[in-house]
Parts: C-alpha cells; structure tokens; sequence
C-alpha cells in the first residue's frame, strides 16, 4: 500500500479505519505513518493525525517512543487545528513519561486559557491536565482554576467535562 495515496485518496472515517486496521500493530508500517504525520504536507499531517490517533488507541506501545516528536508537531506554527486535537487526545489515555509531564502540562495550560483553541482541544486538555494532576498533587489548585476560569457560556460539551474533570479532582 502506498501509505500517502491513501490517505490523500478520501477523507473519511471509513478510510482512516481501513488504513489504521493494514498498520495494525506493524512498526514499520506505523513508522511509515508517522514519518507522513511529523514530515508530511499539511493536508497529509491532517488526515494521518486521525489515523495515528486510531492506532494509539488500539496500540498505546506504538506511539510511545514518538511522543516527544508528537509534541514538538503540535507546537509548530501554522500546524492544523487536527493534530492538536488528536494529539491531545492521545495524550488523555497514555501514560505521559516524567520528561515531558511538564511541557504537556504547559501546553495543556495554554490551550485552556487561549480564547482560540478549539473545544475539543480544551476538553481534553482537561482531563490531561487532571490525569497529570493525579501524579503532581500539587497542581490540583491550579488545574482547578483554569478550568472554573472556562467562560460560563462555553459549549454544553465542553461545561460537562468540567463537571466532570473537577469531581475527579476531589
């Protein structure tokens, strides 16, 4: 399969399913994908975020030795709005190493206090943010106001993951 044809070929769910289930749990072949997501055009890094996002979620070991590239591409100036939040996503479900807790936790900061970050970004930026919480006691505080300083008119959504983000915080 050429992995970029592929993905350039459609973008819909259907395809991004079809491809993660070829890379399945092949290294190789998900290396092939991520040096499309990390080197890769924008329309290409848009639609192979998704398909990363669907292996993580199947194969968290095959992500992990990628985070911090992973990272450094959702900082990169003019990146789509995709990677962050597929990105972040990710970050939700593994288990983020001591080396980086700090930088995705700034990140994480960011993204909730920015009036331009898309909902899903903050929404699991949240629930980043808690889960880096549960091993930083430290930063419940602080975790805390940043999601009660969320506008109290944000979308239904994003109001009920602070209910939820903040219960677990109890």
């Amino acid at each position: 399969m050429n992995l970029e044809s592929e993905i350039l070929k459609e973008h819909s769910k259907r395809q991004a399913i079809r491809i993660a289930r070829w890379i399945g749990n092949d290294k190789v072949r998900f290396r092939q994908l991520m040096q499309l997501f990390l080197r890769g055009e924008n329309r290409v890094t848009q639609r192979a975020a998704w398909i990363v996002n669907i292996c993580a979620d199947s194969n968290p070991s095959l992500i992990r030795p990628y985070l911090e590239k992973v990272i450094l591409r959702m900082q990169e100036p003019g990146v789509h709005d995709a990677v962050r939040r597929n990105v972040v996503r990710i970050l939700q479900f593994i288990e983020i190493p001591p080396k980086l807790m700090g930088r995705v936790a700034t990140l994480c900061f960011e993204y909730l206090y920015s009036p331009k970050a898309p909902i899903a970004v903050k929404a699991f930026s949240m629930t980043v943010l808690a889960n880096i919480a549960k091993q930083e006691p430290d930063l419940k505080r602080e975790v805390r106001l940043a999601i009660e300083h969320q506008p109290p008119d944000s979308s239904t959504g994003l109001c009920a993951r602070a209910r939820h983000v903040l219960k677990s915080l109890e």
